[in-house]
């Protein structure tokens, strides 16, 4: 050794100097030049001539690299190869950090990798809030071998019986945490989940009340065109979102989300991505007049792709412009005040709620069939002899009865009762 001197590292790294440069006993400098250079160490164990990396210049400096070099020959000479050392070394330092994971480290890694695969980002988000807020403060700086039954209790039981649907969430969201963390190999594989629900905690907790879903306020049907005439004449773009969701029947993310190059304007026709839909299929929707006519007051905005460009580059209008919209209204269509548009049970509507409004109205007033409403809504057929009966996606029937349901809502069409269809209690549309 001594062939290189600090100054002489120096020089050579300063003048790009690439290649090998030996200072003896196997120690080398290896000059890539840009001013990076590294240090191995070259011997030859059992008849092999191998190459160890000693570390990055000027991180390691001449003596540490000569003082690495000696270690690692000192290993050789014992008959340990230090490249298979190293590498030794390395795996238990791995897996000694996974054994020091913790359930909130293994929880939070597991939703990272997951949103992808999620179709909405606002789940990601729920994960991350409930175990934030339920179960991290209980099991969080846990190791997952070392969380127990009477932990996850402890988690659940302040919320099983005041919020029942949250703490079958917490429950499902845990034990998926801790099976990812199985299959990581930080619990030992022939251990039993702590969350599980059967034959577990299902012997543990209380069986849950049921508890009614409380449906979307929605607007009587008989009162919507009463609501578009209110609404006609504002021309923003949350009221023309709204309008396009009252005239297709669609949830509030499949128009707010809505791209241009979905629409085939020529055809009439709104083609709703797999992605995009509750169902995960697409969805076709057939646009009635009263729907083209929306197009003309929609600007193209140059650096968007959204129908419904939002305040932020890049970015959809928010979910709430909408709801803001119809709250904003009165009655007699004046804005920031009066007592809003309200269902028969006195709350104010939302926008979920034009669906109901469109699904009673076909029922009360169509003659058309259950499944093709039940198909215009993008809803799961769920007798199979109507699935059986049912082929493609019936686009025109659901054409005309889109058409019927703009001419309704727009005033184009009027409800009477026919002398002889009152009989059998059936309401008619009339132009």
């Amino acid at each position: 050794m001594g062939k290189l001197t600090v100054k002489n590292v120096e020089k050579l790294v300063a003048e790009g100097a690439r290649g090998e440069h030996g200072d003896g006993e196997g120690l080398y400098l290896r000059v890539t030049g840009n001013g990076k250079a590294s240090w191995f160490y070259r011997y030859v164990f059992e008849g092999k001539r191998t190459k160890l990396g000693l570390g990055s210049w000027p991180t390691v400096g001449l003596k540490d690299a000569r003082t690495k070099r000696f270690e690692e020959a000192q290993k050789a000479a014992q008959g340990i190869n230090p490249v298979e050392a190293k590498a030794e070394e390395k795996e238990a330092k791995r897996q000694q950090r996974q054994q020091e994971k913790t359930f909130k480290v293994v929880a939070l890694d597991y939703i990272k990798h997951q949103r992808a695969g999620w179709r909405n980002k606002k789940h990601g988000d729920q994960w991350e809030n409930t175990l934030t807020t339920y179960a991290f403060p209980t099991i969080g700086n846990k190791r997952p071998a070392d969380i127990t039954t009477d932990d996850v209790l402890e988690v659940l039981r302040p919320i099983w019986g005041t919020k029942p649907e949250t703490a079958r969430r917490v429950r499902n969201r845990i034990e998926i945490v801790l099976n990812s963390a199985k299959a990581m190999r930080l619990i030992p594989a022939e251990s039993i989940n702590v969350a599980a629900w059967r034959n577990h905690l299902e012997l543990l907790l209380p069986r849950q009340r049921k508890i009614n879903r409380k449906h979307h306020p929605a607007l009587p049907w008989r009162r919507v065109p009463d609501f578009w005439q209110a609404i006609a004449g504002h021309n923003d773009l949350s009221a023309i979102a709204v309008k396009l969701t009252l005239l297709t029947a669609t949830r509030t993310s499949e128009v707010l989300l809505a791209e241009w190059k979905e629409f085939d304007l020529k055809n009439r026709l709104w083609t709703i991505p797999a992605g995009r839909m509750k169902a995960g299929t697409i969805h076709r929707v057939p646009l009635s007049e009263a729907v083209y006519g929306l197009f003309d007051r929609l600007p193209r905005v140059a650096d968007s792709d959204y129908l419904f460009p939002g305040a932020r580059k890049g970015r959809p209008l928010s979910n709430m412009a909408m709801l803001q919209k119809v709250r904003g209204m009165d009655e007699t269509n004046t804005i920031e005040g009066g007592a809003g548009w309200r269902s028969e049970e006195g709350e104010v509507i939302t926008i979920h709620g034009f669906r109901s409004s469109f699904r009673d109205w076909a029922a009360e007033n169509s003659h058309h069939q259950n499944f093709v409403v039940e198909m215009a809504l993008a809803h799961t057929i769920g007798n199979a002899v109507e699935a059986a009966y049912r082929r493609g996606d019936l686009i025109e029937k659901r054409r005309e009865l889109m058409n019927e349901w703009a001419e309704y809502v727009t005033g184009e069409a009027v409800i009477e009762e026919d002398s002889q269809t009152a009989k059998n209690n059936v309401i008619q549309l009339k132009r």
